[in-house]
C-alpha cells in the first residue's frame, strides 16, 4: 500500500514521508493500540489522513503590490517586489500567496515563474501575551467578569498559550461550566489567544512556495483581500503590515499581519469600537505622530481612523461619500495610501449599476487626512470587454499598488478569478483630480 501511495503521490510534493508522518503524529492519539508501529504503517496511516488541495483552484485575485525586501544585483531603476494574491480553492476558502517580479526603468513588469510546490509555514511555539493588552482587549469584547478575572489572576505576565489553557481549565472547574456565560467566556479567551500567533517560513524556501492558510478559529473559512504596506518607523526602520478580513463562515473581522522579511509572519487581532467591517488600510507612516487607517465601517462610505496603539482603534472620521454614478452603491478603498509631494493618493473602488465595480482615486491632504483635496470625477479602470466574465462578473479590484518613479504600478483583479496590471503616469492622476 505504501509503495503505491508514494508511487503515485511522491512525484506531486515535497518532502512527502515527513508530511505522512506529522498527520501520523497528529492522529496517534486516537489509536487503540500503544505497540510501536513500524515506519511503514505510520506512513500508510498519516496518509489516509492527508488530501491534496488546489489552493488557487477557483481564483487568484485581489492582489497587492510591495518592494522586495532584497532589491540587491537589479539594474539601474528597476524595482524588485513581492505581489500577494488572495487563493481560493475548494469550498470557498480563501489563504494569501505570493508571487515575485521586477519592474524595470522603463516600467516593464515580468513576473518570476512558481513551481508547483506549496508548503505551509510552522508555527512558532513560544508566543507569549501581555497580560494588560490581552485583559483589554477582552474587555473591548465585553468579556471582563468574574471568569475572566480569575484566570488572568492565575497568570503570570507575559504568559503562554499552554499556561492560558491551564488557567482556562482550573477555572472552569472552580466556577463549574453550568454557571452562565462561564462557557462563553471561556471559549472567547482562547480564541482570541489562538487568533494572535506567529508561524516562519524556512529561508530556503522560494517566495512562490509560501502560503498562509487559515489557522485560527476567526480565520477557519478564510483569510481574504490582504493589504499589504511598507511601513516606515519613527527611527527609520521599516516593517511590512497587511490589514486582512478574518473570516469564521459567519461573520468578518479586520485583522493585521505584521513581518519583517516574508518569513515570519506575526497575526495580530484588532479591537474597538471601529473595527468592524472590511477593507482597512494602513497609512505607511504615523500622521501627527499616531498611526493611521482608512476604514468603512458601513459598508458604504470611506472613514479615516488614528490610534496610539495598532492593536485598538475606538473612533472614525467620515471623509468621502459616494457622489457619481459609478459609485453610488459603495466606496471602499483599494489598498494603502501612497505619499505624494501633493498629498496622499488613494485608489478606491466604487460599485455602480449592476454591481460593477470600477477602480478610481482620490488625494488627501498629508498633514490633515481628513481633508479631501481632490477625487477623479470619472473611473481610472472599468472592466474591459474581456474582463467581465469571471466567478463574479463586471469586476476590477486592487488590494495596493506602488510607486515607480513617475509611474503608478497596479495590479488589479478581474471579475474575481485573475489578476493583471495596469500602469498610468502619477502626474496624469493627480492632473485630473477635481
Amino acid at each position: 500500500m505504501l509503495t503505491q501511495v508514494l508511487t503515485e503521490f511522491s512525484g506531486r510534493h515535497q518532502k512527502t514521508k515527513d508530511l505522512f508522518l506529522e498527520r501520523f503524529a497528529f492522529v496517534r492519539p486516537q489509536l487503540v493500540t500503544d505497540r510501536e508501529l513500524s515506519e511503514a504503517r505510520r506512513l500508510v496511516i498519516g496518509s489516509y489522513f492527508t488530501h491534496e488541495y488546489s489552493l488557487e483552484a477557483a481564483a487568484l485575485f485581489n492582489p497587492s503590490i510591495v518592494p522586495h525586501p532584497d532589491q540587491s544585483d537589479l539594474p539601474p531603476g528597476a524595482l524588485r517586489f513581492v505581489l500577494s494574491l488572495r487563493a481560493t480553492g475548494e469550498g470557498h476558502v480563501s489563504s494569501i500567496t505570493f508571487r515575485t517580479g521586477v519592474v524595470d526603468r522603463d516600467n516593464q513588469i515580468s513576473i518570476n515563474t512558481p513551481t508547483r510546490y506549496v508548503t505551509e509555514p510552522q508555527s512558532v511555539c513560544d508566543t507569549t501575551y501581555d497580560k494588560a493588552r490581552f485583559a483589554l482587549q477582552l474587555e473591548e469584547l465585553g468579556f471582563a467578569g468574574e471568569f475572566t478575572r480569575r484566570t488572568l489572576a492565575a497568570l503570570g505576565d507575559p504568559f503562554s498559550l499552554a499556561e492560558l489553557r491551564t488557567a482556562v481549565a482550573l477555572v472552569q472547574n472552580q466556577m463549574g461550566t453550568l454557571e452562565s456565560g462561564v462557557l462563553a467566556a471561556a471559549s472567547t479567551i482562547l480564541s482570541l489567544a489562538l487568533s494572535n500567533y506567529q508561524v516562519r517560513f524556512p529561508a530556503e524556501q522560494r517566495m512562490s512556495e509560501r502560503v498562509i492558510f487559515p489557522h485560527s478559529p476567526s480565520q477557519s473559512n478564510g483569510i481574504e483581500d490582504a493589504r499589504f504596506v511598507l511601513f516606515t518607523e519613527d527611527d527609520g526602520t521599516h516593517t511590512y503590515f497587511a490589514t486582512y478580513t478574518a473570516y469564521d463562515g459567519r461573520t468578518t473581522n479586520p485583522q493585521l499581519l505584521k513581518t519583517d522579511d516574508f518569513l515570519e509572519f506575526s497575526f495580530i487581532t484588532l479591537s474597538g469600537a471601529a473595527v468592524q467591517n472590511k477593507g482597512m488600510a494602513l497609512f505607511p507612516r504615523k500622521v501627527g505622530g499616531r498611526y493611521a487607517m482608512l476604514s468603512r465601517q458601513d459598508n458604504e462610505n470611506i472613514f479615516v481612523m488614528f490610534s496610539d496603539d495598532l492593536r485598538f482603534w475606538r473612533t472614525a472620521t467620515l471623509i468621502l461619500k459616494p457622489t457619481f454614478a459609478w459609485e453610488f452603491v459603495q466606496l471602499g478603498n483599494c489598498g494603502s495610501p501612497i505619499e505624494t509631494e501633493r498629498g496622499w493618493l488613494v485608489l478606491s473602488h466604487g460599485v455602480g449599476a449592476m454591481r460593477k465595480y470600477s477602480i478610481g482615486a482620490f488625494l488627501l491632504d498629508r498633514d490633515d487626512p481628513t481633508k479631501v483635496l481632490g477625487r477623479l470625477r470619472e473611473p481610472l479602470i472599468t472592466p474591459a470587454e474581456d474582463e467581465r466574465e469571471g466567478y463574479v462578473p463586471n469586476v476590477v479590484y486592487s488590494c495596493g499598488a506602488v510607486l515607480h518613479g513617475r509611474e503608478l504600478i497596479i495590479p488589479y483583479a478581474v471579475s474575481d478569478f485573475a489578476t493583471r496590471f495596469a500602469t498610468v503616469p502619477l502626474d496624469a492622476v493627480l492632473a485630473a483630480m477635481e
